[in-house]
């Protein structure tokens, strides 16, 4: 009998061995997923795209995170068909526009809320001692446009000063070591030029009103033309993964942030002196926008963005931005909203929150 027992037992688990076998044999759907390549400079306020990855957040993308410190090196990687989103400071539209559109925008993510900042050497004490002097900025970028305009709102013309082209980190040694008289820097560079350099002070930060209601000041999201007309529902993909990156952040403010310090080797300090440790609004850094907030600047929802920012702000926007660079001669003629914005991808995340 237990012999008897025995041999069914073996019978049943052979059976069942066999079943598992073809279960094993059988062909299983495996979902390719799609790659996308994003890239950003070391700063905290693009860095979400590590919480997407991180999390899985967009399940069937295969997000190529890269980090590029120049960013027309990464606009020109995306004319060249070997980007397809990038984030940067909001500004790049209409120059994108004036030179073949190969680039669009897509989104302006955050305000800067206090994080710019316009500093001065030892010894220079007012905008009057800059005449002649070099300042380092990110020619082509907000900085240039922040300073040229600060330098008109206190009796200097813009180009009375000579425009210096530093990424952060080197208009760090060049300020400490006395190479420029003044600079624009954000966090957490600004903070560690004004403990290092003795005598030096911050004159205009974007913690004030007149900048935070401009909006001037702001980062965004950029996507090649050829993604956006090649590959449209990826885009929307990529794009809705952002801002559940934004989303999780907002609610695992911690994690999130030590997500992202990994991402871009920052001390997880440095990370929250620019997002804040509790999400926004954080006065001295910068106020991430949420999806609703985003799509309200860009007007494709009705309401109002926070900070007495106007419903469709981004249009009031393009226009400051477009009239700089007609003065700094980057471009060559004022181009409309459209020939350097896209709204493709937010309305299609708006639809699918509806």
């Amino acid at each position: 009998m237990v012999m008897g027992l025995y041999l069914s037992a073996c019978s049943e688990n052979k059976n069942e061995a066999a079943a598992t076998s073809k279960e094993m044999d059988a062909p299983v759907d495996i979902v390719e997923k799609q790659k996308v390549k994003v890239s950003l400079f070391s700063w905290p306020g693009y860095a979400f795209w590590f919480i997407a990855k991180e999390k899985n957040l967009a399940p069937e993308l295969d997000l190529e995170i890269s980090i590029i410190e120049d960013p027309y090196e990464s606009f020109a990687q995306m004319g060249a068909g070997q980007l397809d989103i990038t984030c940067s400071t909001v500004e790049y539209g209409p120059i994108a526009a004036d030179t073949g559109g190969a680039v669009k925008l897509v989104a302006y993510t955050n305000p800067s809320y206090g994080t710019d900042k316009i500093i001065l050497a030892p010894g220079i004490n007012s905008a009057q001692d800059l005449k002649g002097k070099e300042v380092a900025v990110l020619e082509g970028g907000l900085t240039q446009i922040f300073f040229g305009i600060w330098l008109e709102q206190n009796g200097m013309a813009f180009n009375d000063v000579k425009y210096v082209n530093l990424v952060m980190d080197d208009a760090v040694a060049a300020m400490v070591s006395g190479k420029v008289a003044g600079a624009e820097f954000w966090e957490p560079f600004g903070s560690k030029v004004l403990s290092t350099l003795q005598g030096s002070r911050a004159v205009a930060t974007s913690s004030e009103d007149y900048w935070i209601k401009s909006g001037l000041l702001g980062d965004g999201m950029y996507m090649s033309s050829a993604f956006l007309k090649d590959k449209p529902e990826l885009a929307v993909k990529a794009f809705d993964a952002y801002w559940k990156a934004v989303d999780w952040w907002l609610k695992n403010p911690e994690e999130g942030a030590k997500i992202i310090a990994e991402g871009l080797k920052f001390p997880v300090e440095d990370v929250y002196a620019v997002i804040g440790p509790q999400g926004p609004p954080f006065k001295g850094g910068i106020y991430v926008f949420n999806f609703e907030e985003a799509a309200k600047f860009f007007g494709v929802i009705e309401g109002e963005p926070p900070l007495g920012l106007k419903h469709g702000h981004i249009n009031e926007h393009w226009n400051l931005t477009s009239d700089w660079w007609l003065k700094f001669g980057l471009i060559k003629e004022k181009r409309s909203l459209e020939t350097g914005v896209d709204f493709a991808p937010m309305k299609g995340v708006a639809e699918l929150r509806k």
